[in-house]
């Protein structure tokens, strides 16, 4: 999402780090080069220059320019002003039962799947899920919905194609009273999308939350549809009571600037970003992680909680005690990547270290990609049991029908055996120098 963003921010930070001393003007010139790249990434142009004027203020005002570092000390107070305007996290909690969510937004923002992600984040938390759909206009729209239901646990969706023929109204009041009777904790509507802003429909809305009473209005809103996100905001605003926003297609090549503005535009908070197209892509927003993301920092919180959500303690010790006694197999490596596929891919956990753009570019030229990870996995699982557990049997004739059976080729396998036996050396090294010890000793 914040790919160009970061790039541009990344060069100018650069330059003030490089600056052992800074004038004002070389802050004036950053700042002008940082106002450019918030236009170009769809921050609203009142926004934009709200921002440098309180980021200048902040600098002049602080004495950074003497500080020990200035350039450091701009970039802090970038940082802070960023995470300010995203604005404080503030998660949805459950704190009674039932707990009532209504999804509102234009057609296409993603509310049906975003209904079955948050559905699926909340029956996580030991939730017992009810889902509802009054979209009665789009085809398919309740079929939908229950088809993703059926993939979430501890969820049930009780409508069926009769309910086409109802209106949304009743649809509504259904749902209401299959929420006593299921003792469900959590009812999440689904509501329908509109082309543009529809009196119409939006009078259909009102109506629904006098029916419904939901604790939580949220705002669906696709980043992809840039600043005219924020026209649409403010017009659901007027007529409901928005208590948060959710930002989906985050994962897209849209220039993010909608997740910067839509506090300021709309005074609600940022609840969650769907992240692809999984239903297990969906994470809780939070303010300084963005930030730190989109001036490069990465975001090593998430990419820890991504890692644990995929694989326990006692896995991770297993492969750790395993390189430590020589026994890595290329099964272990196989399994090392379905994990890594399942945290969001190479590109995903890149995106969260600190200097992406940098990793990103080294392993460009490497040739490094989630494609790789796809052909290796195609390699490995070409091979035998035996040559799998010893990679000393791989002699030409055999890498030869590796490469035809993974529909690689054999200099494709030649590299993947150099990086395993590369990955065997680094295991020695570490266990002579007493680093799986120390590592033990900090994972108990």
């Amino acid at each position: 999402m914040f790919n160009s963003f970061s790039e541009r921010i990344s060069g100018i930070f650069d330059k003030l780090r490089r600056s052992g001393v800074l004038k004002e003007e070389d802050v004036d010139t950053a700042l002008r080069e940082i106002r450019i790249a918030l236009l170009e990434a769809d921050v609203s142009l009142d926004i934009a220059r709200k921002f440098i004027s309180e980021v200048k203020e902040r600098a002049v005002g602080q004495n950074v320019l003497k500080s020990v570092s200035p350039g450091q000390m701009v970039i802090k107070i970038v940082y802070d002003y960023i995470v300010e305007l995203l604005g404080k996290s503030e998660p949805i909690n459950l704190n009674k039962s039932p707990y009532k969510i209504m999804l509102v937004g234009l057609q296409g923002a993603g509310k049906t799947t975003t209904a079955a992600k948050l559905a699926n984040f909340f029956s996580k938390k030991n939730k017992k899920i009810l889902l509802s759909s009054t979209d009665i206009y789009r085809p398919a729209a309740i079929e939908q919905l229950k088809i993703l239901s059926s993939k979430v646990e501890s969820t049930v969706f009780l409508q069926n194609d009769s309910d086409k023929n109802l209106s949304a109204a009743e649809i509504a009041k259904n749902a209401i009273r299959n929420l006593k009777e299921t003792g469900s904790d959590l009812l999440i509507v689904d509501t329908a999308g509109r082309l543009q802003i529809d009196e119409v429909k939006m009078d259909e809305l009102a109506e629904l939350e006098k029916i419904i009473q939901p604790d939580e209005i949220i705002l669906v809103s696709n980043i992809m549809t840039g600043q005219e996100s924020f026209n649409v905001a403010k017009r659901f605003s007027e007529v409901l009571k928005i208590s948060g926003i959710i930002l989906t297609q985050v994962d897209g090549d849209a220039r993010g600037g909608v997740a910067l503005s839509m506090r300021s535009v709309t005074n609600c908070p940022i609840r969650f970003l769907c992240v692809g197209e999984k239903l297990e892509d969906i994470e809780r927003f939070n303010a300084e992680r963005i930030a730190s993301r989109m001036l490069d920092m990465g975001d090593i919180v998430s990419l820890v909680e991504k890692a644990q959500e995929n694989f326990s303690q006692e896995e991770a010790f297993a492969d750790i005690k395993k390189m430590q006694s020589g026994t890595f197999t290329f099964d272990d490596l196989a399994s090392q990547m379905e994990k890594m596929s399942k945290m969001g891919g190479l590109k995903m956990i890149i995106k969260m270290l600190p200097q992406s753009k940098q990793i990103q570019d080294a392993m460009a030229a490497q040739g490094l990609s989630d494609k790789t990870i796809i052909k290796n996995l195609a390699i490995i699982k070409s091979m035998t049991k035996k040559e799998k557990s010893n990679h000393k049997l791989l002699n030409g004739s055999r890498k030869k029908r590796i490469a035809r059976g993974s529909g690689t080729t054999i200099q494709e396998v030649n590299k993947l055996i150099k990086q395993y036996e590369n990955a065997l050396t680094l295991f020695k090294r570490i266990k002579k120098g007493g680093g799986f010890s120390k590592l033990f000793g900090m994972m108990r």
